[in-house]
């Protein structure tokens, strides 16, 4: 057996003499997240990565840290407070969780810090640079005291701290100046004062000096400024501050009478949670650094993280990320349009004659593809009916444009729009509001249930009578991160699909859960987890020295207890299992007697993957789905998820590319050890230099190309992979 003490020192046993249960066996869920930012983070230090795209990455690991601080820190001090001692799978307390926490965050700050620094100067050699006052002309400070007066001053509602005027409120993720103040001809008597800076879309966190790309803090210029807020005091000291606050604030919607209300106050009770983390600049006094955190309610030793003389708020750095200097970004890439879908002049003939087609994005363009099915339904005549589920979407996302052309155009329009998906709640709340106001029959998913499916199903009156067309997908309706995410889609017509797809939107639009039969879709939470399982259980039923087992899965996360014990079960009886997990997983690969021939791959690079792939050898009549859903107890059980088989051989060949590329990557793989830790692969040759993204990206203009020739009669096969005919 293995303790938890002796996690990572593991020696061989025999299988039998392992217990299952074992919390050493399972890593920790928020750990093994932040070990997954640390993999981000090793980007920034990467050398390999153009400036301006290093400088991204840092500023990802901070947005990525203010969201982690306000879900998983949140959360768990949320048990803290109710008095919950129950350990996790894998040993641990809330408190020790937290506590564990902490320690990496700093240390990861620390990391984040120094790579800065670094950024800097070499950004200075490309004159991109962040001054402070010290290193201003006259000029410059001229310039920035009028832009202040005009542009800032106007915003800044200075607000006094003292026994007359309460502790103000505290904005979450705002900066604030702490400033101690001494009043003239009264005995040296000092008074505190909060100053909140106005960071907006129109009031940048960077002022750019003239004609060069150097950049001043805003802070910087309200502090060297403060004779003009606080006339004819002393300024003896000024310091500034952050806070980050819970964004748990879900109620239990079943007893609720009406969920937008309830989902609308949610929000605004979130802007006045408890605060989790108190962020200070600068050698704070103990006096002030204890007052903050008394008056914030925050444990002084423990919820307080130092940044010293660096900047808070990494994640602005998003603002400089967009610098015009081609030379500092990686390669412009733009998507190629599916080879499949050009020449057609109705997508739905295409399908029918040519499909069903598999969409890789970002490679291939989310326009041309997904919002070219939308807004051809929604203009289609022969269209009778679409429906769709809504996760996310974005202002440059024209998926509402066309469901309301629909709808405006007879169609029957019904979309189920996740309310709470975290973050997004307001901006769904407009979109959902914009629809009903065009007509459009807006429902909110399941009671009890967050609705994370990502699926279109469209009806058509074809020549041979009624069809359905789906677009079944692994990445939200959302037309930023579809150039940002690795994701997968497919477009297809298949009978069964449709009929499983009409059953899954009875049951989204209604709520009525009788015994409901799908044909070949695996849902969430109903059928997928169950699925799941049994597929490992018969990988182990049909392994055999002469032909082993595989199993394959790419997701985000895999956490889900029952399926982490289900592939140590697998792997024990010698199936193989490759998993290329993006971030959470509780599965150690390597533990002799137990996992040695696993192996868990971590993929990080210029696209934020977010497919997810299953694979099941099953001697030899392979099975392959895609779909929505990570292997997350969250996800199997309490969401509604679609998880599709991909069948074909012409499409299945193309994820057995894209699994075999992944795992061979050497640029951008990580190869976890036993112990939970990664190690970044080192390229052993010249091939290995180019990663799996940067493959794909090759291979879809290789695909055109391909598709070009063919059409033109130059090559007897298209493309590898594609349905063309």
């Amino acid at each position: 057996m293995l303790s938890q003490e002796s996690e990572g020192a593991v020696e061989a046993v025999e299988p039998q003499s392992i217990d299952l249960n074992d919390p050493s066996l399972y890593l920790n869920r928020e750990l093994t997240w932040l070990a997954f930012n640390r993999r981000v983070l090793a980007e920034a230090e990467e050398a390999r990565n153009p400036l301006l795209e290093r400088l991204k990455f840092l500023a990802i690991v901070g947005s990525n840290l203010d969201e982690f601080f306000m879900k998983r820190i949140g959360g768990l001090k949320q048990q803290l407070g109710a008095g919950m001692s129950k350990k996790t799978v894998d040993g641990r307390t809330p408190k020790e969780q937290i506590t564990a926490c902490y320690e990496l965050v700093r240390e990861q700050e620390e990391i984040q810090r120094q790579t800065f620094e670094s950024l800097l100067g070499e950004l200075s050699e490309h004159d991109i640079q962040i001054l402070d006052y010290d290193r201003l002309n006259r000029d410059d400070v001229d310039y920035l005291r009028v832009h202040y007066h005009d542009n800032i001053f106007p915003l800044i509602t200075p607000q006094s701290i003292d026994p007359a005027h309460p502790f103000p409120f505290i904005s979450n993720l705002a900066l604030n100046l702490l400033v101690q103040v001494r009043f003239p001809n009264q005995d040296g008597r000092t008074s505190l004062a909060r100053v909140k800076i106005p960071t907006s879309e129109n009031v940048p966190r960077f002022i750019q000096l003239p004609d060069r790309n150097h950049f001043v803090p805003i802070e910087a210029v309200v502090r060297n400024n403060l004779d003009m807020l606080l006339p004819e005091m002393d300024v003896v000291s000024v310091y500034m501050f952050r806070v980050t606050r819970n964004a748990n604030t879900e109620r239990n919607e079943e007893h609720a009478d009406d969920l937008l209300s309830m989902i609308e106050s949610e929000l605004r009770e979130r802007r006045f949670a408890p605060i989790v983390r108190l962020e200070i600049q600068g050698d704070m006094d103990e006096t002030s650094r204890g007052m903050l955190a008394a008056e914030l309610g925050l444990d002084e030793n423990e919820d307080v993280f130092s940044a010293g003389g660096h900047m808070l708020a990494v994640r602005d750095l998003f603002q400089l990320v967009g610098i015009d200097i081609p030379e500092l970004h990686d390669d412009p890439f733009q998507p190629v349009d599916h080879p499949g879908l050009t020449g057609g002049s109705n997508i739905f003939h295409v399908i029918r004659e040519r499909g069903p087609f598999l969409l890789q994005h970002p490679y291939e363009s989310f326009g041309t593809s997904v919002e070219r099915f939308l807004k051809e339904a929604a203009l289609d005549p022969k269209v009778r009916a679409i429906k769709m589920t809504l996760y996310r979407t974005s202002s440059d996302t024209k998926v509402i444009d066309h469901l309301i052309r629909a709808a405006r155009n007879g169609k029957q329009v019904a979309v189920v729009v996740e309310l709470k998906a975290r973050f997004d709640e307001a901006a769904n709340i407009r979109w959902a509001a914009r629809m009903e106001e065009a007509g459009i029959h807006v429902t909110y998913g399941v009671v009890g249930l967050k609705t994370h499916s990502k699926i279109v199903l469209v009806v058509r009156n074809d020549y041979n009578g009624i069809r359905r067309y789906l677009h079944i997908g692994t990445g939200n309706y959302h037309a930023g991160t579809a150039r940002l995410y690795s994701d997968l889609g497919i477009l297809t017509n298949d009978h069964d699909l449709g009929r499983d797809a009409t059953e899954l939107f009875n049951y989204l639009t209604t709520g009525y859960t009788p015994e409901r039969y799908y044909r070949k879709l695996l849902p969430a939470p109903k059928v997928l987890k169950a699925a799941l399982l049994v597929r490992i259980e018969r990988e182990r039923a049909l392994h055999t020295p002469e032909k082993p087992g595989l199993i394959q899965f790419k997701m985000n996360a895999l956490e889900d207890v029952d399926i982490t014990r289900a592939l140590y079960q697998a792997v024990q009886d010698g199936v193989k299992v490759d998993l290329i997990v993006r971030d959470t997983c509780r599965f150690r690969p390597g533990i002799p007697g137990l996992s040695e021939s696993a192996q868990v791959i971590s993929i990080v690079g210029r696209f934020l993957e977010h497919t997810r792939i299953y694979y099941f050898q099953n001697g030899g009549d392979e099975e392959y789905f895609i779909g929505s859903a990570d292997c997350m107890k969250r996800n199997l059980e309490s969401r509604v998820e679609v998880v599709t088989p991909v069948e074909g051989d012409t499409l299945r060949l193309e994820l057995r590319e894209m699994l075999d590329m992944q795992l061979a990557d050497y640029r951008n793989g990580w190869e976890m050890q036993p112990d939970g830790s990664y190690v970044k692969r080192v390229p052993r040759n010249e091939a290995e230099e180019i990663g799996s993204q940067q493959r794909m990206m090759d291979l879809a203009k290789q695909r055109v190309k391909q598709a070009t020739r063919y059409q033109r009669g130059k090559t007897r096969w298209p493309i590898a992979g594609r349905n063309l005919r």
